[in-house]
């Protein structure tokens, strides 16, 4: 998904602002973006009465993913206070952490370990810049919620399988067709009932 707006990377760069009610300003409006442009596949999606069965329940259920190049990343980490980072399994080229904010927005943060490599992260911003890269969609369980998009929506995931994120969450994704030129990547996130947060879970 390209950067959602051609404001995107302006409003990414004021996340690294000094002021706090700029960086939340500009996440609010990150997350908005990324939201809309998932909204026309998770409507559908959550229209369907058994993939409904398995979202979570309380009012924090999407988070938006922002890629960004690591300079930024760490400039943004260093102006959000150091927040958590989370522990990316090691085959998988990206650092992240996440972002909260009042009324359910909810962003990560990423980039790439290795610039100008073959990973996910890398292959974006080689391509976009840094803007909106996915939209995170919590679970109950992934693989149940995959058989329900492959049998129901005739809608293949990137991986056969599930496959394991940062921090153990559980993840798979779908690139999703929204117009005829454009796409979504979305990500079913299952995390572990022991946390607390919600972590990105890169390829």
């Amino acid at each position: 998904m390209p950067n959602a707006s051609a404001g995107a990377a302006t409003l990414i760069d004021r996340l690294a602002a000094t002021d706090a009610r700029e960086r939340e300003q500009a996440a609010r409006e990150l997350f908005r973006l990324g939201c809309a442009a998932a909204e026309p596949v998770l409507r559908r999606w959550f229209a369907d009465a058994e993939f409904r069965k398995l979202l979570p329940t309380g009012n924090v259920l999407l988070t938006v993913g922002i890629a960004v190049e690591p300079a930024h990343f760490e400039a943004i980490w260093r102006g959000s206070g150091k927040p958590h980072r989370a522990e990316v399994p090691p085959d998988q080229d990206a650092a992240e952490f996440s972002l909260s904010f009042a009324h359910g927005v909810r962003l990560d943060v990423l980039t790439t370990c290795e610039p100008g490599g073959a990973g996910a992260i890398a292959r974006f911003l080689q391509r976009f810049g840094p803007g909106i890269q996915q939209v995170e969609c919590d679970v109950r369980d992934v693989t149940r919620a995959t058989e329900i998009l492959r049998t129901g929506f005739s809608t293949e995931p990137i991986y056969p399988e599930t496959r394991s994120g940062a921090d153990g969450a559980r993840v798979n994704f779908f690139l999703v067709p929204v117009e005829e030129s454009r796409k979504v990547l979305i990500e079913l996130v299952e995390v572990p009932a022991r946390q607390d947060q919600p972590k990105g879970k890169k390829r």
